[in-house]
């Protein structure tokens, strides 16, 4: 049976796309970035194209692609457009999918609606992205705590960069969900690395 899943992080620049693309790469997986919120010329669609080896994954086209690098509802404002939630589809596939989310669960699609909204909307599993840094033990845990209250099903979590076992073992222990891996430093992300990193992955 074909997975699906939708990959969010605790924050803007925790590291979600190169967890999409090692995931990506892991399972041969299509690739859905249902918004683009500037940085056009290089996409993040473009970015898992471009650190993909396999020959099956399916790079699906953005349902929005928001000229400005600010939060989806305020580019979109500026583009004169507005986000809908009905307007968002999974793409037609037999293969897994991964979706890739913008900035953290609380972000504004509009005025009513959050990716939170988005996530619910679309049905998917949701696997947690984290960084460690000063406070990311509360950004996570609420990232989590979120996810569970409103009854989403969450696959686990990924730490991205530098480990710090204390925090990542107070983050395992408290919300009791499960590791699914590490993905380390990569200070230069190549189409070896990606495959590399997903040796660590366990889904």
């Amino acid at each position: 049976m074909a997975q699906q899943y939708f990959i969010t992080g605790i924050g803007t620049g925790i590291g979600k796309t190169i967890t999409s693309a090692i995931i990506t790469e892991k399972l041969k997986a299509d690739y859905w970035k249902p918004i683009q919120s500037g940085d056009l010329a290089q996409s993040d669609s473009m970015t898992i194209e471009s650190l993909i080896s396999n020959n099956q994954t399916v790079i699906h086209s953005e349902t929005y692609r928001l000229t400005q690098p600010l939060s989806p509802h305020l580019s979109a404002k500026i583009d004169g457009i507005e986000i809908e939630l009905n307007n968002f589809q999974l793409p037609k596939t037999e293969n897994h999918l991964i979706v890739e989310g913008a900035g953290g669960l609380m972000v504004p699609l509009n005025d009513k609606a959050l990716i939170l909204d988005l996530v619910k909307y679309l049905k998917l599993e949701v696997i947690v992205v984290s960084q460690h840094y000063l406070g990311s033990i509360n950004h996570t845990l609420l990232t989590i705590n979120t996810l569970k209250q409103h009854n989403m099903s969450i696959r686990g979590i990924i730490f991205n960069g530098e480990e710090n076992l204390e925090s990542q073992s107070y983050i395992l222990n408290y919300s009791d969900i499960k590791h699914l891996g590490n993905i380390p430093t990569l200070r230069n992300i190549d189409k070896l690395n990606v495959i590399e990193a997903g040796k660590n992955i366990t889904l």
